[in-house]
């Protein structure tokens, strides 16, 4: 869809370095990044359409994106007919902008059979639009039309899925088998036989399936949210905090790394993408980083770690956020109030990794003399900020996040009249012209982004409606609690590892809307609070994103780093170990969520849970004051592991051990170590 409206970053927001008289940062190519893209993530391979075939799926997307913003403005429809309009809209674009094979991505056309198949998917949708009403009358009883309509509908679900997702419509398919052999089955696996067409009106007349709460929040908060990203990338927000972390940590220790944490923390309060993180900020710091000595694999890596912590940093945070809040039935504020903490902790993990790796590596940061102003940057586009207050203000009045997101985008689309006088020359008309065709092109640009996230939703509601109609969500529950053999830390690890693969090749919404059905229940029935389980399971899954051998995070990464995408993954995997203590720690200390807790057991469990991350990050690295030796990282680990336990003697003997560490380390230091690489320079190592 590279001829389609797109939303560049505006020609009067400069990258930091242009402003000084330091050297300038070339950006990657974009296209390369989305090269490498294309060959591992289905999500990429949609048709580079032109003329005539570019312009009837934007007309498309540009009228869904003025759909979900009329709903969002005067109110939305009725479930089922909010959800089909949507996915009627999602249907037609993924069958004109994807081909069945991902090897004709570089079609710019689409043919006859690919108008047949869209019309077919959105006449289907339409039949649940229209027949709302009747359908409802009749449940239970559904005609010889209803029956083809549905096995159409659950058809055309899995087909949009497979050209876009990969694995996931093939586990539904599985999965979509279990109802008509489950009786065969012997023990806890087997269930009472199912009629076929019973299987179909809980799959594509209900709103336990295809039409279930995840495509119901895709149609309403996730749409938004998306759009308002479009809208805050096209204002030139995302580089005013690249900016701005520039500024702050830009001469630090591994200025360029740390510039990584702060900006994609930054970020990812309004975008909730890993791989938009990684586009918006990796073409400028990764080139920084290899330029300061650090190897293009860590460099992607640190990157594609710090990038997808985006999806855990209110107030936005990813899509499965807004499921969760469906799911446990509570305000979208309630979840960004609990995920604040546990997100600092996150990008302080990653701060942590990469300062004692720097300082292992002997790397420095950059010239202050080379770094811009925060009040320069401030005074020049400070009112970029503005729809981002208003969007946490409508919040924190009550506002549903629906309200908040389209009033966010009314301010987003005031403030790029600014931007447009500022780049766009000559009489007002043309200027006028200029400034609408930018808002048609982030409609169009909006509704793109959603696709993906809107047919994993539609994909995952047939492996939902398998697990409510058959009762195999409890089934898990009972088989995970007894594996775990009703210990808490053993179910935990068990529930993570579920996570990190299945996360691995999935998308992280479609994980947590898995796992929250079926993993989620049993760590609740161990004790913990609904939303500690329900978080555990969200961060373990956007975690997933950085593990080969499917991490979209990580080939991004490397695309613009021109390293191997698999080192890369594992790379980030090391420099995200740090931060695979915070989900522990928010369990065993549900305070760190703020959930009616007291002020003291606030300050104690984020004093220890900061000392646990340190610990971890200290161990994983192999240095805290100077390099480690193999006991003083085993003793790091043991304290780190003592800290994630909310218990008194436990957080003293993790307190102890950390202290003594660095006493150890301060009273015998070691000969000091050459600043060296664990790996030569990529471009070296070729050159030689």
């Amino acid at each position: 869809m590279s001829d389609l409206p797109r939303a560049p970053r505006p020609a009067d927001v400069q990258v930091w370095s242009d402003q000084r008289a330091g050297p300038a940062v070339p950006p990657a190519d974009r296209e390369a990044v989305e090269a490498v893209l294309r060959e591992v993530e289905p999500e990429f391979g949609y048709r580079r359409l032109a003329g005539p075939f570019a312009a009837t799926v934007a007309v498309i997307a540009g009228l869904m994106s003025l759909f979900h913003l009329y709903t969002a403005r005067f109110g939305a429809l009725e479930a089922l007919r909010q959800r089909s309009a949507h996915l009627a809209f999602v249907m037609a674009v993924v069958f004109l902008l994807y081909p069945p094979r991902r090897r004709h991505s570089d079609q710019r056309r689409f043919g006859v059979l690919d108008v047949v198949q869209a019309l077919v998917a959105v006449g289907v949708m339409l039949y649940v639009f229209v027949n709302q009403a009747a359908l409802a009358v009749r449940a239970g009883r559904l005609t010889t039309l209803d029956l083809a309509m549905g096995v159409l509908g659950v058809l055309v679900v899995l087909e949009a899925g497979r050209r876009v997702l990969g694995v996931l419509p093939f586990i539904a398919l599985v999965l979509l088998v279990y109802p008509f052999v489950g009786h065969l089955l012997p023990g806890a696996l087997g269930v009472p036989p199912v009629t076929v067409a019973r299987v179909i009106e809980h799959m594509f007349f209900t709103t336990e399936g295809i039409f279930g709460i995840p495509v119901g929040v895709s149609a309403t908060f996730v749409f938004m949210f998306v759009l308002l990203g479009a809208f805050l990338e096209r204002t030139g927000l995302g580089q005013l905090f690249v900016d701005i972390a520039m500024a702050l940590a830009g001469w630090m220790t591994g200025g360029p790394a740390k510039v990584s944490v702060l900006s994609s923390a930054f970020i990812g309060t309004v975008s909730g993408s890993s791989v938009a993180n990684v586009v918006t900020d990796g073409v400028f710091n990764i080139p920084l980083m290899k330029r300061l000595g650090y190897h293009p694999v860590f460099a992607g890596g640190v990157e594609a770690a710090t990038s997808v912590g985006g999806q855990l940093m209110p107030p936005v945070m990813g899509a499965a956020a807004f499921v969760m809040a469906e799911f446990l039935g509570v305000p979208y504020l309630t979840i960004a109030k609990a995920a604040a903490l546990p997100a600092i902790f996150y990008f302080l993990a990653m701060a942590m990794m990469i300062h004692f790796e720097a300082k292992r590596l002997g790397l420095r940061g950059l010239p202050r003399h080379e770094l811009p102003s925060v009040r320069a940057i401030l005074w020049s586009r400070g009112y970029l900020v503005a729809p981002l207050v208003f969007v946490v203000g409508f919040l924190l009045e009550g506002y549903t996040p629906v309200t908040a997101a389209f009033w966010g985008i009314v301010v987003s689309a005031a403030v790029h009249v600014v931007t447009v006088l500022k780049t766009h020359r000559g009489a007002l008309p043309a200027r006028l012209a200029a400034y609408l065709q930018d808002i048609w092109g982030t409609l169009v640009y909006g509704a793109r982004n959603a696709i993906s996230v809107a047919v994993a939703t539609a994909v995952v509601g047939i492996i939902i409606g398998v697990v409510t109609l058959t009762g195999l969500g409890l089934k898990f529950v009972s088989l995970t609690v007894a594996l775990g053999q009703h210990n808490l830390f053993l179910t935990l690890v068990l529930v993570a590892v579920a996570c990190t693969i299945i996360g691995s090749g999935i998308p992280t919404t479609a994980t947590y809307i898995i796992l929250a059905a079926i993993a989620a229940p049993a760590v609740a029935q161990l004790g913990v609070p609904p939303l500690a389980a329900h978080l555990f399971i969200f961060y373990f899954g956007v975690i997933a994103d950085l593990t080969p051998p499917d991490a979209l995070a990580a080939y991004a990464a490397a695309g613009i780093a021109r390293s191997d995408p698999l080192r890369t993954g594992l790379a980030a995997t090391r420099v995200a170990l740090a931060g695979i203590v915070v989900p522990f720690v928010f369990v065993y200390s549900p305070a760190l969520l703020l959930q009616g807790a007291s002020l003291e057991a606030v300050v104690t469990t984020t004093l220890t849970g900061v000392l646990g991350v340190i610990a971890l990050a200290a161990a994983a690295s192999g240095y805290l004051l100077r390099p480690a030796s193999a006991l003083e990282r085993a003793l790091l680990l043991l304290a780190a592991v003592s800290l994630i336990f909310h218990r008194v003697t436990w957080d003293v003997a993790g307190a102890v051990l950390l202290v003594g560490v660095a006493v150890i380390q301060r009273l015998l230091p070691r000969a000091v170590l050459p600043a060296r690489r664990d790996e030569p320079d990529l471009e070296r190592a070729e050159a030689g």
